[in-house]
């Protein structure tokens, strides 16, 4: 049992090394991140008509762009606000490539017509599974740029054209650049991710402090558990005891932690993050952050099954405590159930064995039985 699941952890860990999409997409050791081909276009769109406002493509390529576009607007694939991704082939030296479209539409007044006005927002580069992974900030990255759209477009130059630039480096390198920064600390704000542990950055400038909170966004689990009270009641039943904050102390290089908790399951991913930023690949980092979230649910969901079958059975109550002290994670485990099953009594008698279980040495089973 306990083989097959080591072996799952793994390859959870291993299978995007072999991933050729991702492979395509990493630069050399020691090259600058922005030598990644990456692009940009923007359009006004009205009625059926698209026009050109700036495209950092090349001038071949541009009109390629233009025609995909104007398809994907004829069909009514591009929807007001919601980012789409495909990939698409042009003259450029990827030939084939990501791109996320988003279409912005102008508020419209009581004299418009029916068929509204609004921007075509593009950003090329990677590939299409790549930027899937960044949806999210790629469609937060586009509405950020909501208040700074106009038809005469004055601030296209001055405002729009540097923000568009930088949609690379902001929407996709922030996960890069904290696992440079903190290395081999990694694994600490991954168990403050998973423990909604509050994580203060001192001695830092604001994008340090930006990047490293949407890292442990992006690491946590709200969301994803399958109970949508289960984050809430968590929050609820931490914020009743008394909380240490993860402090990081910038001034020092590498940074300084205080505070730092970590566990087995946690420091066993730290190699997978450290090779993917060796090789310059934030698709693949974002990819391995998700298999890392991935494996934490399925861990939560074994424990949960755990404690059903241990309300019946003692050798089921045993499985339970080898499987937590097995699977390296069973601080964290244990307390998303406790909070999970705050109103259950036969549930938290069990977790509380578990509990004192797991504060004990290693190789004592028998307090199970």
């Amino acid at each position: 049992m306990f083989t097959s699941q080591t072996s799952s952890f793994q390859d959870s860990i291993d299978v995007d090394e072999r991933d050729a999409d991702f492979d395509n997409e990493e630069i050399g050791i020691g090259q600058r991140i922005q030598q990644i081909n990456c692009y940009y276009s923007i359009y006004f769109y009205q009625s059926t008509s698209l026009t050109l406002l700036d495209s950092s493509l090349p001038p071949e390529a541009e009109p390629q762009l233009r025609c995909y576009i104007s398809r994907r607007l004829s069909k009514g694939a591009l929807l007001g606000g919601m980012g789409n991704i495909a990939t698409v082939e042009l003259s450029i030296p990827e030939q084939a490539v990501g791109c996320y479209c988003c279409l912005l539409e102008q508020e419209s007044s009581p004299d418009q017509s029916e068929d509204g006005n609004g921007w075509v927002i593009c950003f090329l580069g990677g590939s299409e599974k790549g930027l899937n992974l960044f949806r999210l900030e790629l469609d937060k990255y586009v509405q950020g740029l909501q208040g700074s759209l106009s038809p005469e477009m004055e601030n296209l130059e001055s405002e729009v054209k540097p923000y568009l630039s930088r949609w690379y480096e902001e929407s996709v390198m922030h996960i890069y650049r904290v696992v440079q920064l903190v290395q081999n600390s990694v694994c600490f704000l991954l168990h403050a991710a998973l423990s909604h542990t509050p994580v203060v950055v001192n001695d830092s400038d604001e994008r340090t402090k930006t990047d490293v909170a949407r890292f442990i966004k992006a690491a946590s689990l709200q969301g994803l558990v399958q109970e949508d009270t289960t984050t809430a009641t968590l929050c609820k039943a931490l914020s009743e005891d008394i909380q240490t904050d993860l402090v990081i102390d910038c001034s020092t290089s590498p940074p300084t932690f205080t505070n730092a908790v970590s566990n087995r399951f946690c420091e066993d991913w730290i190699q997978a993050f450290l090779n993917a930023a060796e090789r310059c690949n934030p698709f693949l980092l974002r990819q391995i952050l998700e298999n890392f979230k991935l494996k934490a649910i399925q861990d939560m969901n074994n424990l949960k099954r755990f404690i059903r079958q241990a309300e019946m059975s003692h050798y089921a109550l045993f499985r339970c405590g080898q499987f937590l002290r097995s699977c390296g994670n069973g601080d964290v485990l244990l307390q998303n159930a406790r909070a999970e099953h705050s109103g259950l009594t036969e549930a938290c008698g069990i977790i509380r064995v578990l509990e004192e279980f797991l504060s004990e040495p290693a190789l004592v089973p028998a307090a199970l039985h």
